[in-house]
C-alpha cells in the first residue's frame, strides 16, 4: 500500500535562489522541502543558485533555467517548485521554458491548506485565497494546469484566446464575490458567538505560534484534564498546518481552595515564514479570535534551533493582525528534547514544558489563571430570593467563597471580576 502511495505522489524539483540577504537560507530550503512533503509531493531533487539579485523575468538566471530543465528531466520531476513567491510574468516565462508546471512557496502553502480544510468555513476561506492567487497568474497557470492532464478544475480545460481569458477572469471574480458573501454570513454568526462569550465575563485565552509548535497538543492536554467536555479534543499530529479550524473550549480547573476560574481557550492556525497575504486576508475573520483575546499564549518549539526566528515571525504576524499589544505568556514547548533539565520550569511569564509528556500542564494553567484574573476583587452580596439568575451567574462566573441563606435572601462572599462587582454593587452587603 505504501508503494502505491509513493507512486501516486507528484515528483517535484525544488529550486532556491540565495542572494545572500537571508542568513537562514538553508533552513528556508529545508522548510520548503517539509512543505512539499506536507502537500503530498515527493521531492526528487533540489537545486540552488547563488546570485546577487532576482532576475525579473525568470527569478533565477537565464543560464540556470536550462540547467533546471535538464535536471528536472533527469530526476523525472513533474513539477518545479521555487522557494519564494513568483510574479505572474515569472510563472509564465518559466513554464514556457521548462515545459513543466511551475509553482512557488505561496502556492504550496495554499495546496496544504486545501488538503487540511475540514469545516465549510475553512474550505471557503482556502478557495477564496487560491482564486485571489490564481487571478493575476491566469495565463501561466492555465498553461501549467493543462500539462497536468486537466487537474485543477474548469480553469484548466478552457481554450486559449484573449476573449476566453476575459471570461475566465470574470468567472473567477464572480466566484470570489460569492465566497466573500458566504464568509461574511459565517463571520456574523461567529461575531454573535463571540459577543455571548464576552457577556459571560469569562476570559479568552488564545494559543498562537509557529506551525507544528504544539498548540493543539497543549489544548488537548488542558481539555482532557480540565475541559467541561473532555471528549472535545482537536486534531493533533506532527505535521505542518495539521489544524486550520479555530476551536474554542472552556477550561475550568478547581483550585486548591475551591476557586472557580474558568477561561475560554482558543486554538488557531499556526503561522509560518512568508505566510501568503491572501491567506491571511481570507482567514482574517477566523484569526480575529486572537485580536479579541485577553491573553495570548505564545507556543514555541524550543527543540528547533531556529526557534528565535520563528518567534519573530509570530510577533510580526500578530502585529499585522492588530494583536501585537495583547498581554502574553511564552511557552517553550518540547523542552524535553533539549539539554534543559528540571522540566517544567517557570520564570515570570515564561514556562519551559513538554506538553506531549504532560509536563508543565498544571503549571501553565496556573500561570494563565494568574494572568487573566488579575482584575478580581472580593466582595459580599445579599441577593433577594427572586434574583436567582444573579446567584446562578456568580456560581458560574466567580469563585464563591462563602454562602448563607438568610431571611432577606442569599448572602454570598465571592471573588469576582471587578466589572461584575461594579455592575451588581446595589446588592453589596459588607456586613
Amino acid at each position: 500500500m505504501r508503494a502505491e502511495e509513493e507512486n501516486n505522489e507528484m515528483r517535484v524539483l525544488l529550486v532556491g535562489l540565495d542572494t545572500g540577504e537571508n542568513s537562514e537560507f538553508e533552513h528556508s530550503m529545508e522548510e520548503l522541502k517539509s512543505l512539499a512533503e506536507a502537500a503530498g509531493k515527493k521531492v526528487t531533487g533540489i537545486m540552488v543558485q547563488h546570485m546577487a539579485k532576482v532576475n525579473q523575468s525568470f527569478y533565477i538566471g537565464t543560464g540556470k533555467v536550462e540547467e533546471v530543465r535538464e535536471y528536472a528531466a533527469q530526476c523525472e520531476a513533474a513539477e518545479v517548485v521555487f522557494d519564494n513567491a513568483l510574479s505572474p510574468a515569472q510563472v509564465r516565462n518559466l513554464g514556457r521554458e521548462l515545459k513543466l508546471p511551475v509553482s512557488d512557496r505561496t502556492n504550496l502553502i495554499l495546496d496544504i491548506f486545501a488538503l487540511r480544510a475540514r469545516t465549510r468555513e475553512a474550505r471557503l476561506q482556502v478557495e477564496t485565497a487560491r482564486l485571489q492567487y490564481f487571478l493575476p497568474r491566469l495565463v501561466g497557470m492555465r498553461e501549467n494546469l493543462s500539462r497536468q492532464g486537466g487537474a485543477g478544475g474548469s480553469m484548466s480545460s478552457k481554450g486559449a484566446g484573449e476573449t476566453k481569458l476575459e471570461l475566465d477572469r470574470r468567472k473567477i471574480e464572480h466566484r470570489i464575490s460569492e465566497l466573500k458573501k458566504e464568509l461574511e454570513d459565517i463571520s456574523r454568526t461567529r461575531e454573535t458567538m463571540r459577543k455571548k462569550r464576552s457577556q459571560s465575563r469569562i476570559p479568552k485565552v488564545a494559543l498562537v505560534g509557529y506551525t507544528n509548535a504544539g498548540k493543539s497538543t497543549i489544548m488537548n492536554q488542558l481539555v482532557n484534564r480540565y475541559g467541561e467536555s473532555r471528549s472535545k479534543t482537536v486534531l493533533e499530529k506532527d505535521m505542518l498546518f495539521a489544524t486550520l479550524d479555530t476551536n474554542v473550549r472552556c477550561i475550568r480547573r478547581e483550585g486548591r481552595h475551591g476557586e472557580n476560574r474558568p477561561f475560554f481557550l482558543v486554538d488557531t492556525v499556526g503561522f509560518i515564514n512568508h505566510l501568503p497575504h491572501d491567506l491571511v486576508k481570507a482567514f482574517r475573520s477566523t484569526l480575529e479570535e486572537i485580536k479579541y483575546a485577553d491573553l495570548l499564549v505564545h507556543v514555541v518549539d524550543f527543540s528547533d534551533e531556529h526557534y528565535r526566528q520563528q518567534m519573530q515571525v509570530t510577533d510580526e504576524t500578530l502585529e499585522e493582525l492588530g494583536a501585537g499589544g495583547i498581554p502574553r505568556v511564552i511557552v517553550y514547548n518540547k523542552a524535553d528534547k533539549s539539554a534543559l533539565e528540571d522540566i517544567p520550569r517557570r520564570r515570570d511569564r515564561q514556562i519551559y514544558m513538554a506538553a506531549s509528556q504532560g509536563l508543565g500542564v498544571e503549571e501553565l494553567t496556573e500561570l494563565i489563571e494568574e494572568c487573566v484574573y488579575t482584575d478580581r476583587v472580593e466582595t459580599e452580596m445579599l441577593l433577594p430570593y427572586d434574583k436567582g439568575n444573579i446567584v446562578s451567574y456568580f456560581m458560574d462566573n466567580a469563585t464563591v467563597l462563602e454562602q448563607e441563606y438568610r431571611g432577606e435572601g442569599v448572602w454570598l462572599k465571592v471573588s469576582c471580576h471587578k466589572n461584575d462587582a461594579d455592575k451588581y454593587c446595589e446588592y453589596c452587603a459588607c456586613l
